[in-house]
């Protein structure tokens, strides 16, 4: 690169000199605020301390004038002291003139539309076209051949010179002048920006396209160049900065060759990024450093999309801008500016975390190259160096983590090892096994991340008074190390079990918890109960990837469930508000996998009935989740308790459902519903509402509440749709079993039993219409098995076929008239008026099939003993009412009383 020692030692010159004009600007910038700072206090004491009162003013107070007239000053004022002296200032005597008692002037209106067009945006516009000028003259007498390159060069130098003189003479004339010019209009500020631009402009060609310069003098120019940049602006002020920061990002777009050559592009765009960032530094404008940035993070982008990615010089842009901004941006390290202990500063932490994105893409773009990936880990290195030394830096550790971990991510979707070799050969850059080149590689980052970032995670507990910063370092002292082990365990375990996965996953956990331990046995610092519960979690967390690494698929809903529970647990521990939203974070996660595959291992489930894959994928979740609220709820009844506590009613329910399913179709979760799985599925969701209603009683709980009435509903449906509808054996040709143990009293007689437990258990805690429904629909199921039953004595396993002879219509009534009385002694016995009106539905519904269809149907003697038996019920129930139940509400007749 250099072509002898006279090019090395302008190097070294160069570098020097930048860094004495750092210092001597910050000098200048500090003795410049303390001038300021003395002429403010000067000029707030003359304001506080009034003048104090003349003689003549004590005796006679002055007349009052009209407004156009000031009051006259007594002749004493004129010898009076001054009214604030001081030793090290003392201004001349306060003399009489009309004007000290004047009004305050009225401030100036606005400047008006033509104002600022001619005094600004004329400006503006005239500078950049000057810019472009010299840009474009270039670029013309290239296309055209006007010029040679020998003198294209020296007619861009000459312009830009005489641009800089223009702007230093006007600046000079209107310092002499006394004329004042506007701060965001500055003439001498924009000429002289717009030779600047040119100025880097011309360099930049003579070295790239027309090789008249070699590297190491080509840098010491446009460092020049910067330099006197650097210059201009602490004396023009912010219009300069602009525009020739972004004239000098944009110059290799305007004055550009065939072959691009990326070493030139990015040593220049090096220089650029270091003038800006001391400019930046020493007038302590974060604009500028933002916008710097901005520019140098898109310059990355040029070379990305190709096929051979030049990964050499992009690595050397995004290293070199991350110095830089270390060196210059980050508040607290190095040349930075000073910010106070434990604050984390935005500029500071986006400054390393743009370059950390920029060097990630590099890696992505080149197809993780060892290059690419060396620097990637001098960066992440890097960062955790300047954040352990610096902490306004510490927001930079999530870029860091975030991109580590999509760094990983990407390369473990990009191929698993069994697909590196394709069938055109090993892919370039990879090897053909899962220990060869890239691989290893990738396992030695991924062991110097873990440690790094667990490593100075844990000691950087203690070291800060504030509370946020220990918090941000174990964050990702935790995560990182479990996001690299996932994507390790995803590239070469085929997410299928590992045993040496586990392993490294229990080793994880192990050391999670002896940071736990360590750090509950510290006195009380900032942010170490949270950094505490983070270990805490870390450790629950690999426990449960262990679990998952050790045995099947399924087992990771199980490990993300027991995560959401000792989450819980820990929260009780460590009343952390984080903690409850991450054990209900936790159970979403789970429930979203349930969503993503309902049978967990897929067609692995098994054929045993209850003691299959469904009662682990669900069973130890629903349990986890309800020991997880029982924890949550000892604290507060807020948002996270309440997702918990829903996926907790959500996994029982999906249990039961599952399981229910598994039973009734032999393991075959694909096949059509039938009785028995309506069946089951109903009286399960009857009496998980039962236990519900129970529930809510003693929690309080909303969700309780709700899911008491959802369960509900859901049984109401699936018995009104699935059992008196689809599944009827009345209807359908099912076969229903045996003569009394059949499916018949599995699905009409005992959920009429549960729905009225459930009614009774509603009743007097929700509406009568809710109640009364829910007992109309187990009168409506009881009296459906009894007519269920008696078809079955007559037809046999299929009710559908054969047709209704007198004797079963006879045997209805005989059945329907014989419930009614049973509801009715029930009534009677128990005082309930409830089951002496469901008496009355059903013994009306008994006369009105005796008139309308025994009455039409039957013949001889079932018509005769139909009619009989009916009247002698009826007759009966009359006397019951009459001597029975009117006597017991007849109150007995008074004493009569003795006479006086």
């Amino acid at each position: 690169m250099f072509d002898g020692p006279f090019d090395v030692f302008a190097w070294i010159i160069a570098i020097a000199a930048f860094l004495i004009a750092i210092k001597a600007s910050s000098q200048a910038a500090e003795l410049r605020r303390r001038l300021n700072s003395l002429e403010e206090m000067f000029y707030a004491q003359r304001q506080v301390q009034p003048p104090p009162l003349m003689p003549v003013q004590e005796q006679a107070p002055a007349p009052a004038t009209t407004a156009a007239e000031p009051p006259p000053l007594a002749p004493e004022a004129e010898a009076a002291p001054p009214p604030f002296v001081t030793e090290e200032l003392s201004p001349p005597p306060l003399e009489a003139s009309p004007a000290a008692a004047a009004p305050p002037p009225v401030p100036a209106a606005a400047p008006g539309f033509e104002e600022q067009l001619g005094t600004r945006w004329v400006v503006w516009i005239g500078g950049l076209a000057l810019a472009l000028g010299g840009f474009f003259m270039v670029r013309y007498s290239i296309e055209a051949g006007l010029l040679g390159p020998g003198v294209r060069v020296f007619l861009g130098g000459l312009f830009a010179a005489a641009l800089l003189g223009a702007g230093e003479w006007s600046r000079r004339k209107e310092s002499i002048s006394n004329i004042q010019a506007l701060p965001i209009a500055n003439i001498p500020a924009i000429l002289t920006a717009a030779g600047t631009a040119v100025a880097f402009a011309t360099i930049y060609a003579a070295y790239a396209l027309y090789g008249f310069l070699v590297p190491a003098t080509a840098f010491v120019l446009l460092g020049i160049v910067a330099m006197c940049t650097l210059a201009a602006a602490l004396l023009h002020g912010p219009a300069l900065a602009g525009l020739g920061v972004v004239g000098a990002f944009v110059t290799p777009l305007l004055v550009s060759s065939g072959k691009p050559d990326y070493w030139a592009l990015y040593i220049y765009l090096a220089i650029v990024t270091a003038a800006s960032f001391g400019l930046a530094r020493i007038r302590l404008w974060r604009w500028l450093a933002v916008t710097t940035i901005a520019f140098a993070v898109l310059w990355i982008f040029p070379g990305l999309d190709t096929e051979q990615v030049q990964v050499a010089p992009h690595a050397f842009h995004a290293i070199a801008g991350f110095v830089l901004a270390a060196l210059l941006v980050v508040c607290g390290f190095m040349f930075g500016p000073s910010i106070e202990d434990g604050e984390i500063e935005p500029v500071s932490s986006s400054s390393l975390g743009a370059y950390l994105f920029g060097a990630m893409l590099i890696v992505l773009s080149s197809a993780h190259a060892d290059l690419a990936l060396i620097a990637f880990t001098l960066l992440v290195g890097a960062t955790l160096l300047v954040a352990w030394r610096a902490p306004a830096a510490t927001g930079a550790l999530g870029a860091a983590a975030a991109t580590v971990f999509i760094v990983f991510a990407e390369w473990a979707v990009r191929a698993n090892p069994d697909m590196l070799v394709l069938p055109g050969g090993a892919m370039s850059g990879i090897g053909p096994t899962a220990i060869d080149s890239s691989v290893t590689l990738h396992l030695v980052m991924a062991a110097i991340f873990a440690i790094g970032f667990g490593v100075a995670g844990f000691l950087a507990q203690g070291r800060s008074n504030s509370a946020i910063i220990p918090v941000v370092w174990s964050a990702a002292a935790v995560a990182t190390p479990i996001a690299i082990l996932i994507a390790l365990y995803a590239r070469i375990a085929h997410l299928d079990r590992s045993i040496p996965f586990a392993i490294l996953a229990v080793l994880l956990a192990a050391a999670f918890g002896a940071a736990t331990e360590a750090l509950t046995r510290r006195e009380d610092r900032p942010g170490a109960a949270t950094s505490t519960a983070l270990f805490a979690t870390g450790t629950l967390g690999a426990l449960a990837l262990a679990l998952t690494f050790a045995l099947e698929k399924g087992w990771l809903t199980i490990a993300l469930a027991l995560m959401s529970l000792g989450t819980a647990w820990i929260s009780m521990q460590r009343p952390i508000p984080f903690l409850r939203w991450l054990a209900a974070i936790f159970a979403g996660i789970v429930t979203a996998r349930i969503g993503y595959d309902p049978r967990i291992v897929g067609d692995a489930v098994g054929t045993t009935p209850i003691f299959n894959w469904l009662l682990w994928g669900y069973g130890l979740p629903a349990a986890s989740f309800w020991a997880a609220s029982i924890f949550l709820r000892r604290r507060a009844d807020d948002a996270p308790l309440r997702m918990v506590e829903t996926a907790a009613i959500l996994f029982t329910a999906l249990l039961a459902f599952m399981e229910i399913r598994h039973f009734a179709t032999n393991g075959r979760m694909t096949s059509p519903p039938s009785l028995l799985e309506f069946a089951l599925q109903v009286c399960v969701t009857l009496a998980m509402a039962i236990g519900l209603e129970r529930l809510r009683l003693r929690s309080r709980s909303i969700v309780h509440n709700v899911g008491a009435v959802v369960l509900t509903a859901i049984g109401g449906l699936i018995s009104v749709f699935g059992l008196l509808i689809l599944e009827n054996p009345l209807i359908w040709h099912i076969d229903v079993g045996g003569a009394v143990f059949n499916l018949l009293l599995l699905g009409y007689a005992l959920p009429a039993v549960l729905m009225l437990l459930l009614s009774y258990a509603v009743v007097g805690m929700r509406g009568k219409v809710y109640a009364n429904t829910i007992a109309g629909g187990a009168l409506v199921f009881a009296l459906a098995y009894v007519t269920l039953e008696i078809r079955r004595f007559y037809h046999g396993p299929i009710l559908s076929t054969g047709a209704t002879t007198g004797a079963e219509q006879y045997t209805y009534s005989i059945g329907w008239l014989a419930f009614g009385v049973v509801l009715l002694g029930v009534g009677i016995l128990v005082n309930s008026e409830r089951a002496r009106l469901a008496s009355a539905a059903v013994i009306a519904l008994t006369i009105l099939k005796a008139f309308v269809i025994d009455m039409s149907t039957l013949t001889g003697v079932y018509r005769a003993l139909s009619f009989m038996c009916l009247g002698v019920v009826l007759v009966a129930i009359g006397w019951l009412y009459q001597r029975i139940l009117f006597r017991r509400q007849i109150a007995p007749p008074p004493a009569p009383q003795a006479s006086a």
